[in-house]
């Protein structure tokens, strides 16, 4: 429980401008508080959001920045008001590592929604210092922002469901989405995409998957055991689905057109926008208004749902389809990831990686 005495500093991989090559960077790790735990970093996943952030496409970045926000660690250190962890145990950090705590989703433990939350990384915390993310050694984090991984869950399985996975199991959560027998949408068949099918097919849903071309036809129906796939553009298969879902979930992040997948939607179908996308999105009003329709969003999810998310998959066996990579690919990973070049996710292998600044 004692606080290390010497100034610690880690090594991981920054962004220094918006060209988004990461290279090695040195940093100082804040002390230890009463409410922080201290993590060494066994891996952590890629997500698209880092292509966002390492690139400034949202005009928002601040540099050097340490990318990474799907980190999964060990224990090495937690302050004397921790009393969730201990030294050993394997644990996983999300997108947040901070929030207000006092406004109306705060008290409702959504703390996503919170307009003072606290990025992983590419944001300031309380003490006026950069976060930094998972593509790193070592990262200190208010237990609040920690959960426990499940026992039994490999490191590399667990870090893509701190973000892709909570991200898709909230919405399918928060909108009493989880009965079976319903028949839902994923559109995008990326990180986040694929998880939506495992989710649903585990609660009973009969799934289509909907994508711009056949090349991943095989991959949704036998192995990630979609009941259907239909190409976008294939006005008569999309024709013969009109009013047969209940839900699709959106997970697009380039512009796109909205109205092919509204008319897919049945009597309060809802479609579940979760891509990031800088233009404005278009649809004809008549398109939700006969149908009673609704267009939403959902943006991550709690710490609650991640906690419920894990115990879900451990309960059905649930995990991602994963490429694990060194330290000295991720700038290739980020460039494949950018031609959607990768099934399903990156996961970076930092323990075994080395690193030196």
């Amino acid at each position: 429980m004692g606080k290390m005495e010497v100034e610690r500093k880690t090594t991981g991989l920054a962004a220094r401008d918006p060209s988004g090559l990461l290279s090695p960077y040195t940093y100082t790790l804040r002390e230890t508080g009463p409410e922080d735990v201290h993590i060494r970093i066994i891996c952590c996943g890629i997500c698209h959001t880092d292509l966002h952030h390492t690139k400034n496409d949202l005009g928002t970045s601040n540099y050097p920045m340490v990318p990474g926000h799907e980190v999964v660690g060990e224990v090495v250190e937690v302050g004397s008001g921790v009393s969730k962890f201990t030294i050993g145990d394997i644990v996983g950090v999300g997108c947040l590592v901070g929030c207000c705590g006092g406004c109306s989703p705060c008290e409702r433990d959504l703390e996503q929604y919170c307009p003072k939350k606290i990025w992983s990384y590419n944001d300031v915390y309380i003490d006026g210092q950069p976060t930094q993310g998972g593509f790193a050694r070592a990262t200190v984090v208010h237990q609040k922002f920690v959960v426990k991984i499940p026992e039994g869950m490999a490191a590399e399985q667990a870090a893509p469901l701190l973000c892709a996975g909570v991200t898709v199991y909230s919405p399918l959560s928060h909108f009493g989405l989880k009965k079976p027998a319903l028949r839902g949408g994923i559109l995008g068949l990326g990180g986040v995409g694929h998880m939506g099918v495992k989710f649903a097919k585990a609660m009973g849903h009969h799934v289509t998957v909907i994508s711009s071309s056949n090349k991943k036809r095989e991959e949704a129906l036998q192995d990630l055991g979609a009941d259907d796939y239909v190409i976008g553009s294939d006005q008569s298969k999309m024709n013969e689905l009109a009013d047969s879902m209940d839900y699709i979930i959106d997970t697009v992040p380039v512009h796109h057109a909205l109205e092919p997948y509204l008319s897919l939607l049945r009597l309060d179908g809802k479609l579940i926008l979760m891509g990031v996308i800088n233009n404005p999105l278009q649809f004809l009003s008549p398109m939700v208004m006969i149908g009673r329709k609704v267009i939403t969003g959902s943006f991550i999810g709690s710490m609650k749902e991640t906690e419920e998310m894990l115990e879900f998959c451990k309960e059905k066996g649930l995990s991602s389809i994963i490429e694990v990579v060194k330290m000295d690919y991720v700038n290739t990973a980020l460039e494949r990831l950018e031609k959607n070049d990768v099934r399903y996710r990156f996961v970076v292998d930092v323990e075994g990686s080395k690193l030196e600044s």
